[in-house]
């Protein structure tokens, strides 16, 4: 909305302040700044609030607004006096105000930093957080605009505006005077704040996406009158899987006497059904789509799944259309899975949705999918089913215009019925929020996720999102530090999922391997090798072995405490006619079965060779789906209503007894807690077994073609499982880095360095500049003195004392003492002559070399550390070995910042070249502790000024005792901005 003339021209209308949010319900709203074109909506607005809102609001019985107080409230100068709405259809469900005050409460201007505030939200959407989320956007104006205090006035008896201020986490005060509650609240951001704010974005969005998956009642809009089509495909799916609301079927085009249609209520559009619809799911032409959701927005319509195409996959005109899609959708509320979407299932006992272009709802589960492409999530469904596999749930969102991957670590965190997240991504909206989700569900369950489009250069078409820089490699070391499980193919996901869904974590990485042949046998103890694993040698069991034979011996090596997981191995056995015999396999997965049940909890996992039967029946048995509920079958169902369930009946696996709650156990309040994480031999996601418990998961052993795919799925969770032991206990940043470490020093110096007006591309800091900075962190860079001739050189040398070095600076041959452009171990004037005389004789001029003197480090191996600001993932930090082979074999290990003491010790250890720094081949160990603090410096320096958007240390000199920075660059730029920081807000469009 734009500015009138009565609003201060030095002060615009502040568009950046718009924002859309999802409320506690799951619902969405939008929040901007009020306008005098407003004073019609406000009037409306405050005619709908109670008498007893407005007394809290007032102080006073107050019918009415006064023209005075309606001119008052829609204008505003953004500075002093703002004022912001909450809107849902263009109308005002809420509001809020501040004015600056002095010391003695009455209006001023800055500098005056503290302000009056106000709120008032209609009855009908009291308890929706509405105003905690107005709170988070009023504070973040206010601090823009220099105000770093709120104070309020609340009766009393206003217990929930009260409640507001008291959880929003900001330090506060309160005192009662003249009877009423004095609240002040300082608005710096605290841990305890930026913790609510984050706990009431997991709750809303998970409850946004609960909505969508565990609807009452579902419109199909665009049923084809005729069989065939898109939209009564989906019709016909959601009635062949059992659904357990109301179905619908809607299209404009219907006749007028049309009462039915595949046995379930038709109507020409929304609005005639006369109920309420939880879920429509969209199947109209793109120019058709605006129509059907207004009519979906202005019938009270929960959420949408569009399958239509025509957006942004389709070029610039579609990318248009698709954000006014967003646009009108989020203006009345709804959320949108889509569009070009493939469609969304929850196989939860109490909903039984398949809203999907899917013809056979997969069994149910305890696997959650999610995909950004309709053709890998058919082709993974049709994976799964083959393996006998159930889901809880499955979301394929196309274009993810609104919805994404996020929302759905949001949902499953919490989500009882869901023990293990497969993703298939091809880009990252919001890569920080993703590494934050992931990370923290990962703590409870593991996240599986398959990447593509990882070498385009850009993002697929129909999505839009942030373009980033970093390499891929990094993409999936960062995945790694989240406790993500990063995966090469889509194939590799469902292997690795089966393992994770069906068996307890292992204990470490011993694996016994035993079958009835050798050959087997020692391929797979190769491929045990070649992942990092430990295995004991096969035992064969000759190709005589029986099933009993298998049994024993599975019960054997389950009962030995050396050993942490089992591979068994198994070819068609030859009898003593000298045929092969392919069809016991039944009997043998029955043997395999009982001894899983009766030994420790332990991972088993099957390779098999053409062993009839056996991948079948190990499906069966394997098969993550819950048990069965005994529960008599329910007679038929009239079309388009719910059946009705005995007092107190549930489905198995943790479902709750609602169709509003059985899409996962996310409470009204959406505040069910995860699963305990970590046990030992858990089982992911449910309560954790003890680890001698037998039967743990009894009966669910995944069965693999080949051994490698069978070892690359044990090693994955034998890396997880290390994983999750150790984010049990996380690191920490050491507090003696504070003592010497001058942060306010810092930043006057950076702000001095960028100076007023600063140019957007930044600047690259002199290696006095970058020394005199990394100095205020602790960080010591061995000074380099210039030589622009050999006189000077000769100068330096005897100033810093020999032996010395000389080198180069010019930037293309910085770094590179391949190229010649370092010499070492200078002992003596005639030594450092004779090597100026050759870098000039063989590299070129002194003013073209930029030659400096050092003087001599103590030996040590050469190391890089790196920091940098990637505008969609933010700082990363790296580490390496110095040299052109590191770089050569991209042996740089990365970890996102700020880094904890775990983090760095990780970081160092994780190349390949790592054994050089741990005594290889007798060396000396070099000082690692030393490097490790280094590199929580440089975190630090990052972390805390997000202007220094590089560094880069070359070399780090790590000696046995100390270490030696020898050089550094730097390069400061106004911070970019931050997508994960400030109020809650979704994407805008």
């Amino acid at each position: 909305m734009e500015p009138t003339p009565e609003q201060s021209p030095h002060h615009a209308y502040p568009d950046h302040w718009e924002a859309d949010v999802v409320l506690r319900d799951g619902g969405t709203a939008r929040i901007r700044p009020i306008t005098t074109d407003d004073a019609e909506r406000l009037v409306h607005f405050y005619e709908q609030v109670s008498d007893e809102s407005k007394y809290y609001r007032f102080f006073a019985p107050y019918p009415r607004l006064s023209a005075k107080d309606v001119h008052r409230f829609t204008h505003h100068d953004y500075v002093d006096r703002v004022g912001l709405a909450v809107t849902i259809g263009g109308e005002f469900i809420a509001t809020v105000r501040y004015d600056r005050i002095n010391a003695q409460g009455r209006p001023a201007s800055a500098p005056a930093d503290e302000a009056e505030v106000a709120f008032l939200v209609q009855d009908a959407h009291q308890g929706r957080g509405v105003a905690s989320a107005l709170l988070e956007h009023i504070a973040a104006v206010a601090r823009e605009r220099g105000i770093r205090r709120f104070a309020a006035e609340v009766l009393p008896a206003n217990n929930k505006m009260i409640k507001v201020f008291r959880d929003a986490g900001y330090t506060q005060q309160r005192s009662f005077e003249d009877g009423s509650v004095h609240l002040t609240l300082d608005l710096e951001p605290t841990a305890e704040s930026l913790a609510v704010q984050r706990a009431r974005e997991q709750r809303a969005e998970a409850r946004s996406v609960q909505r969508l998956l565990a609807p009452g009642s579902v419109a199909v809009v665009g049923t084809g009158r005729a069989p065939g089509g898109v939209g009564r495909t989906v019709l016909r799916n959601l009635l062949g899987s059992g659904f357990t609301g109301r179905a619908y079927a809607v299209n404009r085009s219907f006749a007028p006497d049309l009462a039915t249609l595949d046995g379930v209520p038709a109507h020409r559009s929304v609005g005639e059904i006369g109920e309420r619809v939880d879920l429509a799911v969209v199947a109209v032409p793109a120019e058709r789509v605006p129509e059907a959701v207004a009519d979906c927005g202005e019938h009270g319509v929960r959420g949408l799944v569009v399958l239509s195409a025509g957006y942004a996959e389709r070029g610039a005109e579609g990318r248009e259309r698709q954000r006014e899609l967003v646009r009108q959708a989020r203006s009345y509320g709804m959320r949108i899975i889509g569009p070009n979407a493939f469609g969304v299932i929850n196989t939860a006992g109490p909903v039984r949705l398949n809203a999907s272009l899917a013809p056979e709802s997969p069994a149910a589960g305890r696997i959650g999918l999610f995909t950004q492409s309709g053709a890998i999530g058919i082709a993974v469904l049709s994976g799964l089913h083959r393996r006998g596999a159930g889901l809880s749930t499955f979301i394929s969102a196309g274009n993810r215009a609104d919805l994404s991957g996020n929302d759905f670590l949001q949902y499953w965190f919490e989500d009882q019925a869901t023990d293990v997240a497969l993703l298939y991504l091809e880009s990252f909206g919001n890569p920080r929020k993703f590494h934050r989700l992931a990370r923290r569900t990962a703590a409870v369950k593991p996240v599986v996720v398959v990447k593509g489009a990882r070498h385009s250069g850009s993002a697929p078409p129909g999505h839009a999102v942030p373009v980033s820089r970093i390499p891929d490699a990094t993409v999936s070391a960062l995945m790694r530090q989240a406790g993500v499980i990063r995966v090469d193919t889509v194939t590799e996901m469902v292997d690795v999922g089966l393992l994770l869904a069906d068996q307890p974590l292992p204990d470490g990485p011993r694996v016994a391997i035993l079958g009835n042949s050798e050959s087997l046998g020692l391929l797979t103890f190769d491929a045990c090798l070649a992942e990092g694993l430990r295995p004991r040698p096969p035992r064969d069991l000759t190709t005589e072995a029986e099933p009993q034979d298998f049994r024993d011996a599975l019960a054997e090596a389950l009962a030995d405490t050396t050993c942490d997981a089992v591979i068994v191995t198994a070819i068609p056995w030859v009898g003593e006619n000298g045929e092969a015999h392919t069809g016991d396999g039944e009997v043998l997965a029955t043997a395999l079965r009982e001894a899983a049940a009766t030994g420790p909890a332990k991972p088993v996992a099957v390779v098999h060779v053409e062993m009839g039967g056996l991948a079948q029946a190990l499906a069966a048995a394997t098969s993550t789906a819950a048990p069965p509920r005994s529960e008599a079958p329910s007679a038929p169902v009239p079309a388009g209503h719910a059946r009705t369930r005995p007092q107190g009946a549930h489905a198995s696996s943790g479902h709750l007894t609602s169709a509003h709650q059985g899409a996962g156990g996310v409470r009204g309040d959406g505040a069910v807690p995860p699963r305990a994480p970590g046990a030992p031999g858990s089982t992911l996601g449910g309560p954790a077994a003890p680890h001698d418990a037998p039967g743990a998961k009894a009966g669910r052993i995944p069965a693999y073609p080949a051994a490698e795919r069978a070892v690359r799925a044990l090693s994955e969770a034998v890396k997880y499982a290390q994983w999750r032991r150790q984010a049990a206990a996380p690191g920490k940043v050491p507090e003696f880095l504070d003592e010497t470490i001058d942060e306010h020093a810092a930043a006057a110096r950076i702000d001095a360095l960028l100076g007023p007006g600063s140019d957007p591309r930044g600047r690259p800091l002199t290696q006095e500049e970058a020394a005199d900075l990394l100095g205020l962190y602790g960080i010591t860079v061995r000074p380099g003195l210039p030589a622009p001739d050999v006189e000077a050189a000769v100068a330096a040398a005897a100033r810093l004392g020999y032996p010395v070095a000389l080198k180069t600076t010019a930037p293309h041959l910085r770094h590179r003492p391949d190229l010649g452009g370092v010499r070492l171990d200078l002992a003596g004037e005639r030594a450092l002559r004779r090597a100026y005389g050759e870098l000039t004789d063989l590299l070129g001029t002194p003013a073209e070399l930029r030659p400096v003197v050092q003087a001599m480090a103590p030996r040590g191996v050469d190391t890089v550390v790196r920091a940098s600001i990637d505008a969609a993932a933010g700082a990363v930090l790296s580490f390496g070995l110095a040299g052109a082979p590191s770089e050569l074999l991209g042996d740089t290990a990365h970890r996102l910042v700020p880094a904890t003491d775990r983090d760095a010790a990780e970081l160092i250890r994780s190349i390949r070249a790592a054994p050089l720094l741990f005594g290889w081949r007798g060396s000396a160990p070099a000082d690692t502790p030393a490097l490790e603090e280094l590199v929580l410096r440089v975190s630090r320096l990052v972390d805390d000024h997000p202007e220094v958007v590089s560094v880069v240390l070359e070399p780090v000199v790590v000696a046995t005792h100390g270490l030696t920075v020898l050089g550094a660059s730097i390069r400061l730029a106004p911070p970019p901005a931050r997508n994960d920081l400030g109020p809650r807000r979704l994407p805008s469009y």
